[in-house]
Order: structure tokens, then C-alpha cells, then sequence
């Protein structure tokens, strides 16, 4: 990391400014969503394709799972999946964003790479681990993170992990956006678990200490800043002009 820049634009003042309290609305009128069943069903799945039983279980982890990982790990380090990329792609009406000011939060999607963490699983009910982490991860049907096993290189060479990647069939799927506009969304929404650039804020953070620099996430967390900034400065003007009418 040497001759980089370590200084974040994006602050906790920023997310503090952004952040409102808002209640939970629920999933919307017509979502279908995971029962027991379902959860089940897909543990046994992935368990049934693991690419190589006997051997530790890994999970590869992007966002959110670096900086609360949920499940309990033996050991962790840092590897790269190729053919994938870390891409706020997901819009959210609900969590971090509202049907009114959707967000936006990652996901894995298709094409060039990302660095992240391997988390080695312990290999203590397992099954009891992935019905909980796959509650955490995907509550619509159909999945809009989709649990799959891929291949991350690491120092050792090539192994399998499991991790989430973006359902392209999903409703809630945004595409790819340009980062000007991702960071109009971040610098606004929130929804009744936070807002987008408290988990921007979090993410990069947290890859930084960790030494992975995502290019794409860095150049946004300095947008969304002045994004906010921008929007600071806005209302204050609005509010002097309208104590002076």
C-alpha cells in the first residue's frame, strides 16, 4: 500500500448525515419469500455439490460478510476470485433503501475479478451454519444472491469456495451503473437497517485494513462524499433563503 492515499473522503459525519430512523415496511405486496422448507432444501443442495467433501469448507467473502461475518471462521486470508466482480447491482427496497429512495447494495456479478477473504469453516455443524448464514443472505424468491460454489486463488494455488453471486433473473437486479450514478443513490438512501454509504463506509474500511484496495469502491467513496456534501451545502442555502422570505 505504499505511495497510496489512505485517507477516506467518506466520514462518519457523512453516514450521520445521511442516516434517518425509518421503520420497517415489510417485503411489498406480492413478495414471495424463503420458508424453512426452501432454506433447507438449499443447504442439502449445496452440501450434496460440495466440489471437494472431506476437505475444510471456504467461503468467500466480498462485502459485508468481511466486516460481519455471521458464522464462525478457524482461519481466514485473502484471495482472488477471476471472472467475477464486486458491483452495487443490487437495488434494495427495503433494509437499506425504501420503495420511495431505493438503495443500492453489492453483489457479486460477472466479469473481471475481486480480491477478498477466505474464511475456513469449522466443520461443526455446518449444515446448521449455512441454514443461517443462507437466512441472512437471500430472503426473496427467487434468490437474488444465489449460493455457489467457485474457484479463488490463493498462495497455495486454485480451491473451491462457496459464496454469493448475483442473480441476473432476479427482479431487484440493477445492471451495470455508472459510478456517478451509484453514488446519487449511496449519498441518499437508507433504510430501517442503515443507509448505503454507512456500508460503502464499512466495506472499503475494512478491505483497507486487510490491504485489498478496490480501484472502483475507492473512486466511490470519494463521490458519494461529495455527493452529501453537495446536498449539505443545498439544504442550507434552501433553509437561509426561506428564513429570509
Amino acid at each position: 500500500m505504499s505511495g497510496r492515499s489512505t485517507s477516506f473522503s467518506l466520514t462518519a459525519a457523512h453516514v450521520a448525515q445521511v442516516h434517518r430512523a425509518i421503520a420497517d415496511g415489510g417485503p411489498g405486496p406480492g413478495a414471495q419469500l424463503h420458508t424453512d422448507t426452501d432454506y433447507n432444501d438449499w443447504v442439502a443442495r449445496i452440501m450434496k455439490s460440495h466440489p471437494a467433501p472431506g476437505l475444510p469448507t471456504l467461503l468467500f467473502a466480498y462485502g459485508s460478510l468481511i466486516w460481519r461475518p455471521e458464522i464462525e471462521h478457524v482461519r481466514e486470508e485473502i484471495g482472488i476470485a477471476r471472472g467475477w466482480h464486486r458491483s452495487f447491482c443490487l437495488r434494495m427496497l427495503r433494509f437499506r433503501g425504501t420503495p420511495d429512495e431505493p438503495g443500492l447494495m453489492m453483489a457479486l456479478d460477472r466479469g473481471g475479478q475481486c480480491r477478498g477473504v477466505l474464511y475456513e469453516l469449522p466443520n461443526d455443524d455446518l449444515e446448521g451454519q449455512l441454514a443461517r448464514l443462507f437466512r441472512r443472505e437471500f430472503t426473496y424468491k427467487p434468490p437474488n444472491s444465489m449460493p455457489r460454489w467457485i474457484k479463488v486463488e490463493t498462495a497455495q494455488g486454485s480451491v473451491p469456495a462457496l459464496s454469493f453471486v448475483m442473480n441476473r433473473a432476479s427482479a431487484f437486479y440493477a445492471g451495470s451503473l455508472p459510478l456517478e450514478a451509484v453514488a446519487e443513490v449511496l449519498a441518499r438512501a437508507c433504510g430501517h437497517v442503515g443507509s448505503g454509504a454507512e456500508y460503502l463506509l464499512n466495506t472499503v474500511t475494512h478491505l483497507e485494513a486487510r490491504g485489498i484496495r478496490d480501484r472502483n469502491l475507492w473512486r466511490l467513496q470519494a463521490l458519494v462524499a461529495e455527493c452529501i456534501e453537495r446536498d449539505g451545502a443545498a439544504a442550507s442555502s434552501e433553509l437561509i433563503q426561506t428564513r429570509g422570505a
